[in-house]
């Protein structure tokens, strides 16, 4: 078998141009102006739920993650629980069953505003404030709005359900 070197030098120029023409169609068909067809997959929009949490007259509004966690969560809806303090940081509250933890991270570190399911407990978990990294929270869902209304002291009714589109 002869190698590359050794073509004769019409069929080496040949090959080398038929390679550089492959390569410039490749460019074109994804440079600007060329869309490059994409699979289609939802929006974010599409993914995320919006929830209401009423506090006797007020009203926050929240976004549920898109994940195996937020959607059991999202199966509970509509829930009224009794949110305490604990920690000073963060209300809590049991709920009526444990949630998925299936792809759930080992942790997190809540921001403020942060909803949380607190696997070990089985409970829900909403900060007030951030918290450094805990083991077995898993992520829920954010307070868009009304954090203010949710941050009060405990005991209080909380009933959260899903935001009318």
């Amino acid at each position: 078998m002869k190698s590359f070197n050794a073509l004769p030098g019409s069929l080496c120029r040949n090959g080398w141009l038929a390679l550089l023409a492959c390569s410039s169609l490749g460019l074109a068909a994804c440079s600007p102006g060329h869309a490059v067809a994409q699979p289609s997959s939802p929006s974010a929009e599409d993914s995320t739920m919006k929830i209401r949490l009423i506090v006797g007259g007020g009203v926050a509004s929240a976004t549920l993650y898109d994940n195996p966690t937020a959607r059991d969560f999202a199966a509970l809806l509509p829930l009224t629980l009794t949110m305490d303090d604990y920690a000073t940081i963060e209300r809590v509250s049991e709920l009526p069953r444990r949630l998925s933890t299936q792809g759930a991270p080992e942790g997190m570190a809540p921001a403020a505003g942060e909803l949380t399911h607190y696997a070990p407990w089985g409970n829900l978990a909403l900060f007030i404030e951030p918290r450094a990294y805990s083991r077995g929270l898993l992520p829920l869902g954010k307070v868009d709005e009304g954090l203010a209304i949710l941050a009060r002291s405990g005991p209080y009714r909380l009933r959260i359900e899903r935001a009318q589109p």
